[in-house]
């Protein structure tokens, strides 16, 4: 054999992988396809790198809402904790923020890469960039090493597959592996965009009117086709020239997806802005009556402005049948009923998201039934190890899917070493 283990794939869980199996006295070998490693990783965070959530075992597991439960055993092994310690173990500093996202003190994700990458090649991992693979190959039920671009073949006892999903291609991740994955008899399941803005086809998003408005500290709810809520979702959200955007948007998006699924085509999902989460239906009726009543001369256009977004104005008061010079005195009660149940909960008919390929995060992947989860070695091709994106796993924004990504390659890693050293006894 040339190598014990054959990383193939340099983002989050390549890495990770290949630190973990040459901490295993492996003979390893990092190949990736592009010119540099750990290129999504050195975009991650909006350039500062969330390496990872500082959440409570079983409330990280709540928040990668895409089969986070298969990730319980890695975690274990490998969890937040230990990624912290690991990078604070290569003189990284690391600071926590606001929902347990945790960062580099430099606030460069230049930091983290260049200290990953810096463990591996310590570890004596031998790198090559620049290198595709053509595929994986198998030989009598196991693995038997990779087949470069090129016809070169070089052996090894066990090969990760870490080469992402579909999501932000820019970075390398265009979808390789999951040819790999069928060709030991593996399942992919359906894929889908996740963490990606959602498009509307509503005319108040076609004439571009909202485009730019930014809506803080709201809830954002997804509904299905018989009026249930699928989910609700607190944050920040923007408007854009096609639909909705910001984190309340991204983490909504994958109930959009899904249920849309569920439709025969060209539908739409119903989803409502609570422009006042912490007040009641009843209590925003009162507080903005109370508002007319303190200026009683002025159009309620012009009072309003102090309690909602002014591009919103027009629109709820259209919906709410108020025309926008009325005074206080003037004021139909039930229409100011409807108005608050406006600021409760206005509706904006989506109609799908941007492409795989524009979202931050791909859903499906490597079915979860067909590998094991305490050692990400496929239950069909000894030696054959996934982690990362390749696998049906996907999580919010915030340190979720890195923290997935570092869990799902340390094991993988791990466990490759010990077959590797195994066979070599």
């Amino acid at each position: 054999m040339d190598y014990d283990v054959i990383v193939v794939g340099g983002g989050s869980a390549g890495l990770m992988a290949a630190v973990a199996a040459g901490e295993g006295g492996a003979r390893v070998l990092l190949v990736d396809k592009g010119d540099k490693l750990g290129r999504k990783l050195g975009i991650s965070g909006g350039g500062r790198c969330n390496v990872t959530n500082n959440k409570e075992f079983d409330d990280l597991i709540k928040w990668i809402p895409g089969n986070g439960r298969f990730l319980y055993s890695a975690l274990s092994q490998f969890g937040s904790r230990d990624i912290i310690a690991f990078f604070e173990g290569l003189g990284i500093a690391l600071k926590e923020e606001d929902n347990g996202r945790m960062f580099p003190v430099s606030d460069r994700a230049k930091t983290v890469v260049d200290a990953l990458v810096g463990r591996v090649r310590s570890l004596g991992v031998e790198v090559r960039i620049n290198t595709p693979v053509e595929r994986i190959l198998y030989t009598g039920g196991q693995v038997a090493g990779v087949r470069l671009k090129g016809g070169k073949e070089v052996s090894a006892s066990c090969v990760i597959a870490a080469v992402g999903g579909k999501s932000v291609p820019k970075t390398g991740s265009t979808g390789d592996g999951y040819p790999w994955a069928e060709a030991a008899g593996h399942t992919i399941t359906k894929l889908f965009p996740t963490e990606v803005p959602i498009t509307s086809g509503a005319a108040f998003i076609q004439s571009k009117e909202l485009q730019g408005l930014s809506l803080r500290d709201i809830e954002l709810t997804v509904w299905n086709a018989k009026g249930k809520k699928l989910v609700t979702h607190a944050g920040d959200m923007l408007f854009t020239h096609f639909g909705l955007s910001g984190p309340a948007a991204l983490r909504c998006s994958q109930y959009v997806v899904k249920e849309l699924d569920k439709q025969a085509g060209g539908g739409t999902v119903r989803v409502t802005v609570d422009l006042m989460p912490d007040r009641s239906a009843d209590d925003v009726y009162r507080e903005t009556l109370n508002l007319t009543a303190a200026d009683p001369k002025k159009a309620i256009k012009n009072v309003l402005k102090t309690a909602v977004p002014e591009k919103l104005i027009p629109l709820l008061l259209v919906r709410a049948e108020l025309d926008e010079m009325l005074t206080h005195d003037n004021i139909p009660k039930a229409k100011w009923t409807e108005l608050a149940k406006l600021i409760k909960a206005f509706p904006i008919p989506v109609n799908g998201t941007l492409s795989i390929e524009d979202a931050f995060v791909t859903g499906g992947g490597v079915h979860l039934k067909e590998v094991d989860p305490h050692s990400m070695e496929s239950k069909f091709t000894a030696g054959l190890y996934f982690c990362g994106e390749l696998l049906d796993i996907h999580g919010y924004t915030g340190g979720y899917n890195i923290t997935a990504a570092f869990s799902t390659g340390h094991a993988a890693g791990s466990s490759a070493a010990a077959r590797a050293a195994e066979l070599r006894a």
